[in-house]
């Protein structure tokens, strides 16, 4: 199940922290705005959007769920999700990831996805196949209000698309 944490990398960076969909990281979508639609939604019950149609992703990502939905701050927040890899995914890879409060951008990064991936005790390479996912993230009660975004975009060594998802969360008071 190695390949489960794939979920996780990208999952937990978007909701714990999540995301103005305006400005892409650092032009890999020459500044233009992500534009979201009814049919690039995540499956489940969740905030995430594929940034595109999913058609060329190497993650296919059947169901994610959130509870509570949306997040809130103090609680902890629990991530169920399922898909499938197509293909191994080897050393490299990377995940770009920005992260907005309002229009203040907090966070513009680029991190081995192989990182995220220890954090759950596991290793890359991570295998092809079916995913399943759990994992509880508690949020702090000291998330200030406002409305925070975030861009993930998940790419293999070679740039090839893994996934790319975005998401927006309002933390009220």
């Amino acid at each position: 199940m190695k390949a489960s944490t794939l979920l996780l990398a990208v999952a937990s960076p978007l909701l714990v922290s999540a995301i103005d969909r305006s400005n892409f990281l650092g032009g890999l979508m020459s500044q233009n705005q992500v534009t979201l639609q009814a049919d690039n939604k995540v499956p489940g019950e969740n905030p995430l959007y594929f940034c595109s149609t999913p058609d060329p992703y190497i993650l296919t990502i059947d169901d994610v769920d959130l509870a509570p939905n949306p997040p809130e701050a103090g609680k902890t927040l629990a991530i169920s999700a399922k898909g499938t890899l197509a293909q191994k995914v080897e050393e490299g890879a990377k995940v770009n990831l920005q992260v907005k409060y309002g229009l203040i951008t907090l966070i513009r990064q680029t991190a081995d996805l192989c990182e995220y991936v220890k954090e759950v005790d596991l290793e890359c390479p991570l295998d092809k196949g079916a995913l399943k996912l759990y994992k509880e993230v508690d949020l702090p009660k000291e998330i200030p209000p406002g409305k925070y975004s975030v861009i993930a975009d998940v790419v293999t060594k070679d740039e090839e698309p893994i996934t790319c998802l975005t998401a927006t969360v309002v933390f009220s008071r």
